[in-house]
Parts: structure tokens; C-alpha cells; sequence
């Protein structure tokens, strides 16, 4: 009886796999969300910074609510830690490079990337990111050059490269005008010559009703979260992109969260964390868009962290999520007000930060304040506001014991986040090589 039962269900199971092989692949919308610098550290220290402080319980996130793994990102050479042109090569190629490497392999040969292979079989494309939109992690999905340096080869690319007769992607939303407007090229003037229609702001954003599309919102990067409305610019750019690509067809989304990864540098955590809150906003309107939408899928990752970040440092156990949420302005800026406010400016950090000073602090930023001031050469000016965000950055890291390891990138693993179509997929550890391969499953021909 029992030998007879299994031999019912093998033949059953057998059965199944015939139809599924004879029934045609339904070609799925892929959206990948690329959190530039966005470490497991990052993902924590959000969790706090975001939890309700009048409540005993801490509260997840959308980051909690949507992981499902890890990911490696080492580069191809023996040095583990990678930079964002490998990092994105891997996730768009699903192949390692070194680094500097913008979608070529280790011989400087181009590879085909996640959205050319959409492309070609028929999906509409877009990409969307706050930094300028031809920087490594977005050029690694529709350009190829040896050195992610050269933005105006990247740049051109975006308009020469075609298929068609067209552009490789439908719909390019981020900063980077500088780039697209130069005195040797108006690459504007060829897109919109070819149908795309252009913005070169948040209200004309909003005027664009259908692809293809170019926007261009600032001269490179977009302000920082922190310092400039809409703080939720990134969760805007993407609810854009994914109201003006077609309905009638799949897509594929890549949508990059740039600025972590620039303020993890700069080892500013306020920064960082305005720009998680954005992130997380992104991934909300990504996944009600799921949520709402069969035969798509959602991956986010990041390709690499960066600075080291820690909760906790110099022996103290401790993180004071307060503290960093009283900020409300990055180093930059927090540099530039304090010099306008002149003999002034403790007032200011005060509003500013909320953060109060020892009198060792008080006296350096107040003899900093006023080098600031009477800089007149552009060497001393760019010396003085160096020196002085280090030391608003110190006094912001002692009072909320945030601690830091390099200015640069760190080898560790980061998190995956997936939604949608056989999300499971993606569940556990995988190399980051990985998640490109997979999806490159799910691309089909277009109906």
C-alpha cells in the first residue's frame, strides 16, 4: 500500500513538472533597491532611531518586516573590501570585477546587466537614485567603462547606447545635471530631441505624466535628507517611476538609496539616519506597489557598508538614540550656520542639536567658528570648515557614544530584503553574486 502511494505521488509530482514545463514563463516586474553603504549596523541603529521612546516596546521596521537574508560583497581581488563599482557590477552582472569596475569583468570586457537582458525582451526600464545618476552603483546597470571616473563617458552612454533605435532606460530620475549639461555636449537637448520629457526640479517632476523620462534635480548628488525638503525625496522619485512607466508591460526598477553610504563616510550618524528614514519610505511605496501588483518582485539590498558604524564606543555600553534624533542638520550644513552665526553660533548648535558642550568643546568650536570666518583664500576656507566638522562631528559621537572605524568602506556582510513573486528565494546567505543570477530567472520575454 505504502509503495503504491509513493508511486501515486511521484507520478502526481511528475505530472505537475510536465505542465509547468509546457506552460509559458510569465515574464515578471523586477524592482531592486540598492541601499548604497546600508550595512547590518545601519539596520539596527535605524530600529532604535525610529522606535517611539513613549513606549516600553521596540517597534520594527519596514526593514525587519522584509528581511529575509544575507549577503557576501567581497570584489574579485584579494582585498575583501569593496567599492561601490564592484559591489554594483555583482549585483547587476551577477559576476565579480574589480574595483572601480562599471558593468566590464576583470578583462575590461563588457558584461550584460539585469536591465539591458529586461531590455531586450521588451520590458520597459527605469532608474532612479540621489546621487547624480550616472555614479557607480546606476552606471553598473546601463553603461560600461573600466573607471567609474568617468561620469561624461557614463553620461553619454545613457543617451548613445540604444536599442531600437532608443535609450536603453525609459525613465532616469536622480541628480547629476552637471554631467547631462556640459559646454563639449547638451546630452538634455538629445534626449528630449528623441521624446524624453525633462525636469529639472521637484515641481516639474511632478508636471512629467508619462515616459519616457529625464530629470536631472541637481548639479550632482541631491541635497542630504537632513538638510534640504522633501526629506522623503527618494520615496518621491520612485512613486514617479513607477507611476510613469507602462502598465501594459513588466519593467524593471532599479532604485538606489546613494546618500547613506556619503554620510557614512562623512561618519555623520544623523545624516545616516535621515537618510534610512527615506529608505525606509521607499520601501513602503515599493511594497504596497507589490502588494498590489501580481507577477512583480522586490529585492533590496546594499552593496557594501560603510565607516564602521557602532552603537557604542570608547568602553561605554550604551547608544543615545535621543541625542541623534535632536539633530536636525548634517555636518556640512551645521558648519556653514555656525560661521553665519558668528559670535552667535553656541545658540545655534543649540537649536540646531539640542546637544549641550563641555567648556573644552565650547572653546574649540568657538576658535574654529572664528578661523572660519577670517579664511580668505579658498585653501583656508576648505582647511577651516574641515576642521571644524570634525569637531562638531566629535561632540555629536560623544553625546550619543557613536563610534566609527574608517572614513571608507568595511568587509562585512549585509542584509537582504525580498517581497512578491517567490520571495523565499532569496531567504538565507547567498554571495551577492547570487541575487543578480537569480533574478536574471525571472526576466522573460514580454508578451
Amino acid at each position: 500500500m505504502k509503495q503504491a502511494l509513493a508511486a501515486t505521488a511521484l507520478l502526481c509530482i511528475a505530472q505537475l513538472s510536465s505542465a509547468a514545463a509546457t506552460e509559458p514563463a510569465v515574464p515578471q516586474s523586477v524592482i531592486y533597491v540598492i541601499g548604497d553603504g546600508m550595512g547590518m549596523e545601519y539596520i539596527t541603529a535605524y530600529r532604535h532611531f525610529a522606535d517611539d521612546p513613549t513606549t516600553d516596546e521596540l517597534e520594527d521596521t519596514l526593514f525587519d518586516r522584509y528581511f529575509v537574508g544575507t549577503s557576501a560583497t567581497h570584489p574579485h581581488e584579494h582585498g575583501l573590501v569593496t567599492d561601490s563599482a564592484a559591489g554594483a557590477t555583482a549585483l547587476s552582472a551577477g559576476i565579480k570585477t574589480y574595483n572601480g569596475a562599471i558593468a566590464v569583468d576583470v578583462d575590461k570586457q563588457p558584461v550584460e546587466t539585469l536591465l539591458e537582458r529586461a531590455k531586450k525582451l521588451g520590458y520597459s526600464t527605469g532608474m532612479v537614485s540621489t546621487s547624480q545618476i550616472n555614479h557607480a552603483t546606476p552606471a553598473s546597470f546601463a553603461a560600461h567603462v573600466d573607471s567609474r571616473q568617468k561620469y561624461d563617458d557614463i553620461a553619454d552612454q545613457y543617451l548613445d547606447n540604444r536599442i531600437d533605435g532608443k535609450p536603453w532606460v525609459d525613465v532616469l530620475i536622480g541628480g547629476g545635471e552637471q554631467y547631462f549639461k556640459r559646454d563639449n555636449r547638451d546630452l538634455v537637448a538629445g534626449f528630449t530631441a528623441l521624446g524624453y520629457h525633462y525636469a529639472d526640479d521637484f515641481a516639474s517632476l511632478d508636471s512629467i505624466e508619462k515616459a519616457p523620462a529625464l530629470a536631472l534635480l541637481a548639479p550632482k548628488g541631491l541635497p542630504f535628507a537632513i538638510d534640504q525638503p522633501p526629506a522623503n525625496r527618494l520615496a518621491v522619485m520612485t512613486a514617479k517611476a513607477l507611476a510613469l512607466l507602462p502598465k501594459n508591460k513588466p519593467f524593471f526598477l532599479l532604485v538606489e538609496a546613494s546618500e547613506i553610504d556619503w554620510c557614512g563616510h562623512a561618519n555623520d550618524i544623523a545624516c545616516a539616519m535621515a537618510e534610512m528614514r527615506d529608505a525606509e519610505e521607499t520601501l513602503k511605496v515599493v511594497g504596497n506597489y507589490v502588494a498590489g501588483h501580481r507577477d512583480t518582485v522586490m529585492v533590496m539590498t546594499a552593496d557594501h557598508s560603510t565607516g564602521g558604524l557602532s552603537m557604542g564606543a570608547n568602553g561605554e555600553y550604551e547608544w543615545r538614540a535621543s541625542v541623534v534624533r535632536g539633530v536636525t542638520a548634517s555636518a556640512n550644513e551645521l558648519a556653514r550656520q555656525l560661521k553665519d552665526a558668528g559670535s552667535d553660533w553656541q545658540q545655534t548648535w543649540l537649536e540646531l542639536t539640542g546637544i549641550a558642550l563641555t567648556s573644552e568643546q565650547h572653546n574649540t568650536i568657538a576658535r574654529q567658528v572664528k578661523a572660519s570666518r577670517r579664511a580668505s583664500t579658498e585653501t583656508e576656507k576648505n582647511a577651516a570648515k574641515t576642521e571644524l566638522r570634525a569637531t562638531l562631528l566629535s561632540a555629536i559621537d560623544r553625546a550619543s557614544v557613536t563610534g566609527w572605524t574608517t572614513s571608507g568602506h568595511t568587509g562585512g556582510d549585509v542584509p537582504v530584503f525580498a517581497a512578491g513573486v517567490n520571495a523565499e528565494q532569496f531567504a538565507g546567505h547567498q554571495d551577492n553574486t547570487a541575487i543578480a543570477q537569480k533574478l536574471f530567472t525571472r526576466l522573460h520575454p514580454a508578451q
